[in-house]
């Protein structure tokens, strides 16, 4: 059954057919075209032989140059036609119809009505009058249109369609419903009719209908899974898990497998309580390759938003691999699985998939982003420089690659690579004080590092005075000002306040100890290393703890500490020295 004809009159007749009779003012040619159509009623003298022939000339002209989309000139045309011949019925039409084109659907109504009233049975006369009203959101006039066509033209019962898609796009069901009913008793129950009755029970939020409606569709359709599933839903809307179960069992009898049903039932008995058979629907769902990574990633997502969480922890887990193992070539599958398991701590694993989505999919800046970070979090210095390596030949100008592969360098004591890259990265961060703050901590500890210490106060100085309670910078930079007996009240300055806010941590207890070391107050120091290492065996604090010992005369107890600081592997290259001759080295 066809739905649909088309609205562009056929041009298979070319010979203009002079009906009525002309107007009184046919010599008028400057007169506008909706005072000419409405003047079609007028008594006027037929139009002679030569101008019928003249205006079927111009008409044909009109159509050539309408053809070419030429619509200005082919309206002139049409125009001078008209006023020889204006009660033409395709001469009206074309006339309409160009108006439309020139998108002024207003004057094109009078010609679309003139031509019906000259041909009642043409039904692309009533279809383009339908088409102007509704431009003009005109829904009764259009609807009115289509009646009229459905009155005056033989067959025309295909045109029902539509008028009830003319309705449902006004939003006006009760109509829309009422041209549904005159369609079924026309050609009996069809498809898409129940489906469209449903959608606007749904609209109307009328789910009992729906459901009725629904039903309808399955015994018409008892084989179409897809209807079964909808009525499940609709079940579920209403309150009625149990029915909806039941839905779904029926249409796996007829597909057994559908991811779709069953990811329906996961949701139903999480809904009844019933987690451990939620969870085996699930499961059965994403191993199918039918259910899209879309959609499993959908889900996934609604897992992480959830995490950490006990007890969808191990679930989530399993559905990542399950994704993985039915798309092992879709990048989405691997991202996706990276998060989850960054979230639950299995940092190695996620980075691992994150490589595998890059290797599919190069083009994503997050997931590089995740590489570098879970790198630095692992401590895989040489991979944080290799994999940034790789992410700034894609994306070179973005400065948070930089920090990671100067950050890499650093690591690894390439100090002269990582100022190039830091300060590389720096300058494209101008615009970003707080990532500019970073690079500046790291390129203290560098420039330090190669004894470029002026630098390196500078590169400090400029992140206390965007953050002048930055620990990291406080600890380091006070520590190192200690080890260059450079600059010492303002070391402890630095190091009291930090111990100050943070009196327990034994890092930046052993930092203020080494700076009052050095400032010769050893029993300072010793209270604080004593505090230090009561939470903390750190090679260096024991040691420290020793070399304050020593100089409080304590020799033998100085031994014992630098021996057990010797056991963790992490002294200084003094170590054996000190143990050895039993004297103080640094």
């Amino acid at each position: 059954m066809i739905r649909f004809r088309n609205i562009v009159l056929a041009i298979c007749c070319l010979t203009l057919v002079a009906s009525g009779e002309s107007l009184a003012q046919s010599k008028r040619k400057k007169a506008k075209a909706a005072k000419q159509a409405a003047a079609v009623a007028a008594p006027v003298p037929q139009p002679s032989e030569q101008e019928m022939q003249i205006s079927e000339t111009l008409f044909l002209d009109g159509l050539k140059y309408y053809m070419l989309e030429d619509y200005d000139q082919a309206l002139k045309l049409f125009q001078k036609a008209y006023v020889l011949t204006p009660n033409n019925a395709a001469l009206n039409y074309k006339l309409a119809e160009t108006y439309l084109q020139l998108k002024n659907p207003k004057d094109a109504v009078p010609f679309a009505q003139a031509a019906i009233a000259q041909d009642s049975k043409n039904e692309y006369y009533y279809l383009l009058l339908a088409q102007l009203y509704t431009q003009q959101k005109q829904v009764a006039e259009a609807a009115q249109a289509y009646n009229a066509l459905l009155q005056n033209v033989p067959d025309s019962d295909d045109y029902l369609f539509n008028l009830a898609d003319l309705y449902l796009a006004q939003t006006q069901y009760d109509d829309a419903l009422k041209t549904y009913e005159r369609i079924e008793k026309k050609f009996g129950p069809l498809e898409q009719v129940s489906i469209n009755r449903q959608q606007i029970y749904l609209r109307q939020k009328n789910i009992t209908k729906a459901i009725q409606e629904g039903e309808k569709l399955l015994a018409n359709n008892p084989t179409e899974v897809r209807y079964f599933l909808a009525q499940a839903e609709l079940y579920n809307a209403s309150q009625k898990p149990d029915i909806a179960i039941e839905t779904l069992q029926r249409a796996l009898r007829l597909e057994p497998n559908n991811p779709f049903a069953h990811l329906m039932l996961s949701d139903l008995n999480r809904q009844k309580g019933n987690l451990e058979e939620s969870e085996k629907q699930v499961k059965i769902a994403f191993a199918s390759p039918e259910l899209d990574i879309d959609t499993k990633v959908r889900i996934l997502v609604d897992f992480i938003r959830q995490l950490p969480n006990p007890q969808l922890e191990g679930i989530s887990l399993e559905l990542v691999d399950l994704t993985i193992q039915s798309h092992p070539q879709e990048a989405k599958a691997y991202a996706v699985a990276g998060d989850l398991q960054t979230i639950v701590g299995k940092k190695e694993t996620a980075r691992n998939n994150y490589l595998k989505a890059v290797e599919l999919d190069d083009s994503h800046f997050k997931i590089w982003q995740q590489i570098v970070l879970l790198d630095a979090e692992l401590s895989q210095s040489a991979a944080l420089i290799k994999h940034s390596e790789e992410a700034l030949e894609l994306f070179p100008n973005q400065a948070v690659f930089w920090f990671y592969n100067g950050t890499g360098h650093l690591i690894e004591k390439n100090f002269e690579k990582a100022i190039k890259s830091l300060e590389y990265g720096k300058r494209l961060s101008a615009n970003e004080p707080e990532l500019v703050a970073q690079f500046n901590m790291q390129l203290g500890d560098s420039y330090h590092s190669l004894k470029e210490y002026k630098k390196s106060n500078e590169a400090y100085d400029a992140v206390l005075a965007f953050d002048a309670d930055n620990e990291y910078v406080l600890n380091n930079y006070s520590y190192y000002l200690s080890l260059r007996n450079e600059n010492l009240q303002k070391a402890k300055e630095m190091a009291g306040r930090l111990v100050a806010k943070h009196a327990d941590n034994p890092t930046y207890l052993d930092t203020y100890a080494w700076v009052l070391y050095k400032l010769e107050d050893y029993e300072g120091a010793l209270k604080l290393l004593e505090k230090a290492i009561a939470t903390s065996d750190d090679a260096t604090i024991v040691e420290h703890y020793g070399d304050v010992l020593f100089k409080l005369n304590q020799q033998e107890e100085a031994v014992k500490q630098w021996q057990k600081a010797k056991l963790k592997g992490e002294a200084s290259a003094f170590i054996d020295k000190k143990i050895k001759e039993k004297k103080l080295y640094e």
